[in-house]
């Protein structure tokens, strides 16, 4: 079995024609590895865009492609994906987290006449699964590519960042120092219609206690100190999306406030729980904030 690696680079355009913005790509850069994390071959084409010929300051700056170099290539996205397609051949194919995966699925079908990416019938997330490898769980904010490769002590010139080819060479280089063949296989996801509906599918924050898929035996709150379950000293209360209320320990008699966060996600309710120290507030402005549950 081969890999593609694939990296793209787009541009945040407004289509009159189709009344939204677009992020049109404006770079593919791709590996192709065999199992053993050799390079088969590579992909690297600049296409010409037709939604807009402005170049975002921001990505011109990020990427150091010109809009004069885009105005000087012929290859349309079209014709580029046709060559893509021949090159990928049946390889799996990975991205680094799965925003040009999405962006490649839109590309195809406002561009080209595939009204999806049925080339890729086998697909994995690299980005989820480094975080993963590295036991990486923050999530607040995802693992970046370049964050991994110095995690991994892997060099890289940094005046080449963002561009396609060179992203994809990276990932590739972050996926052979991490592959574990277990975590690599049970991540690899077939691709279809189910596989697009939990990718975009938006997590929503359960804000009433009322609601049914909230279970009421999972509103509690373990001392991050001794593990005893704490003893809850007040009613919840709902801040900025999550449940709050103050709690002691029997165990060690030590106070915090305690939160909870319930979020509705792709797979099911998923429960988030904090521990606080108390903090000094302005006691009229916390009545102000506070909703009693």
């Amino acid at each position: 079995m081969n890999y593609v690696i694939l990296d793209l680079e787009f541009n945040g355009s407004y289509s009159k024609s189709h009344h939204r913005f677009v992020n049109e790509i404006i770079e593919i850069g791709a590996v192709k590895c065999d199992e053993k994390f050799n390079i088969i071959n590579t992909f690297s084409v600049l296409i010409k865009p037709i939604i807009s010929k402005k170049l975002n300051p921001h990505v011109s700056k990020l990427t150091r492609i010109s809009a004069g170099e885009l105005s000087r290539s012929h290859i349309s996205f079209k014709s580029a994906m046709q060559s893509f397609i021949e090159f990928m051949d049946d390889s799996i194919l990975m991205t680094w987290g799965t925003t040009d995966i999405l962006v490649l699925r839109e590309n195809c079908s406002l561009l080209s006449d595939m009204q999806n990416i049925e080339f890729a019938k086998y697909y994995l997330n690299l980005q989820r699964y480094c975080e993963l490898a590295l036991d990486y769980h923050d999530k607040a904010r995802q693992m970046g590519l370049s964050s991994c490769a110095e995690r991994l002590n892997i060099k890289f010139d940094e005046k080449v960042l963002h561009r396609a080819l060179s992203d994809a060479k990276l990932s590739m280089l972050c996926l052979k120092e991490l592959f574990e063949e277990s975590l690599f296989s049970n991540n690899i996801e077939k691709v279809g219609e189910e596989f697009f509906r939990k990718i975009t599918y938006k997590n929503t924050n359960i804000c009433d206690l009322k609601d049914p898929l909230v279970d009421k035996k999972q509103m509690f709150i373990v001392c991050d100190v001794c593990g005893k379950k704490a003893r809850r000293k007040s009613k919840w209360r709902l801040k900025n999306k999550s449940f709050r209320a103050k709690f002691k320990c029997s165990k060690c008699h030590r106070e915090f406030e305690g939160r909870i966060i319930i979020k509705k996600c792709y797979d099911g309710v998923k429960i988030i729980k904090k521990t606080f120290e108390f903090l000094k507030t302005d006691t009229s402005k916390e009545q102000e904030d506070k909703h009693k549950i």
